[in-house]
C-alpha cells in the first residue's frame, strides 16, 4: 500500500519509499505526537525528527530502518516537552547526536540533560548519509522552532517519486487548517504567520508534502487558499 500518513498511537508505522530516502511515521504518547525516521537508502544512515515519547517504540522504529539500530542524529523541532520526552533515553541507547534550533537549544538541554551538538539556524543544512535537509526557522510557536525540507532529485523515478517535490517536516508550526498555537500572543502569531508565508508558501510549490508534529499530513496546495483567513482570525 502507498503512504497515507494516517497513524495512531499503539499502531504501527507508515512507510514512504523514495529514490534516496525512506520516511517512516509513528504516532506516540498521550498527545499523539508524530515522530519521523528518515533512512538514507545508499548507506543506511538515519535521522529522527522529534524523539517525542515512548522510547522503546522509537527504538523499534529505528530498527525498522536499520537492523543494527543505527541512528546518526535526532533533530528536535522545538523545545516543548511533548517533543523531547524520549530524547535522553533514545540518545543513551543509540549514541545519536542532537540538533535543535539555536534559540531553543538551552531549554532542551536544561529539560532533558542531553547536550545539543548542533544549534541550527535559518539557512543551515543537516546531512546524514547522502541526504541533505534544509533548515527553516519558523519562529512564533517557540523562539527556536524549525522545519526541515527534503527535495526529491530532478531525476527521481521510483513508484512514489515526484521529481522536485519537497517534503517538509514542520513540527508544531504548520498543520492542516492553520499554524501552530501562540497562546493568544499577537506578536508571536504575527511572527509565525509571516515566517510561514514568506519562508514556506512563497518558496515551495503546491506539491509540497507537509509532515506535522501531530495528526494527519497535508500539502501546501490544500492549505494555501486559507492563508488570508488564518491571518485575519489571528490563530
Amino acid at each position: 500500500m502507498s503512504y497515507t500518513g494516517d497513524v495512531r498511537v499503539g499502531g504501527g508505522s507508515d512507510l514512504r519509499v523514495l529514490d534516496h530516502v525512506e520516511i517512516r511515521k509513528l504516532a506516540v504518547g498521550p498527545m499523539e505526537n508524530n515522530a519521523y525516521l528518515l533512512t538514507c537508502r545508499h548507506d543506511g544512515a538515519q535521522l529522527l525528527v522529534d524523539a517525542a515519547d515512548e522510547a522503546e517504540g522509537l527504538v523499534e522504529l529505528v530498527r525498522e530502518g536499520s537492523g543494527a539500530g543505527r541512528l546518526d542524529v535526532v533533530v528536535t523541532t522545538h523545545r516543548h516537552p511533548d517533543h523531547t520526552r524520549a530524547l535522553r533515553s533514545l540518545v543513551a541507547v543509540t549514541g545519536a547526536t542532537v540538533a535543535v534550533g539555536a534559540a531553543d537549544a538551552d531549554a532542551v538541554e536544561a529539560s532533558t540533560d542531553v547536550p545539543v551538538g548542533t544549534r541550527l539556524r535559518h539557512g543551515d543544512v543537516v546531512t546524514f548519509g547522502h541526504v541533505t535537509l534544509d533548515v527553516i526557522e519558523l519562529r512564533g510557536h517557540t523562539p527556536g522552532s524549525i522545519a526541515l525540507a527534503y527535495t526529491e532529485p530532478a531525476h527521481a523515478t521510483g513508484p512514489e517519486a515526484v521529481p522536485g517535490r519537497v517534503h517538509l517536516f514542520t513540527g508544531d508550526s504548520l498543520f492542516p487548517g492553520g499554524v501552530g498555537a501562540t497562546r493568544g500572543n499577537a506578536d508571536h502569531f504575527a511572527q509565525l504567520i509571516d515566517d510561514v508565508t514568506s519562508r514556506v508558501f512563497a518558496v515551495f510549490d503546491d506539491r509540497t508534502w507537509v509532515y506535522p508534529g501531530h495528526g494527519l499530513d497535508t500539502t501546501l496546495g490544500a492549505e494555501r487558499p486559507s492563508l488570508d483567513e488564518w491571518r485575519a482570525r489571528g490563530w
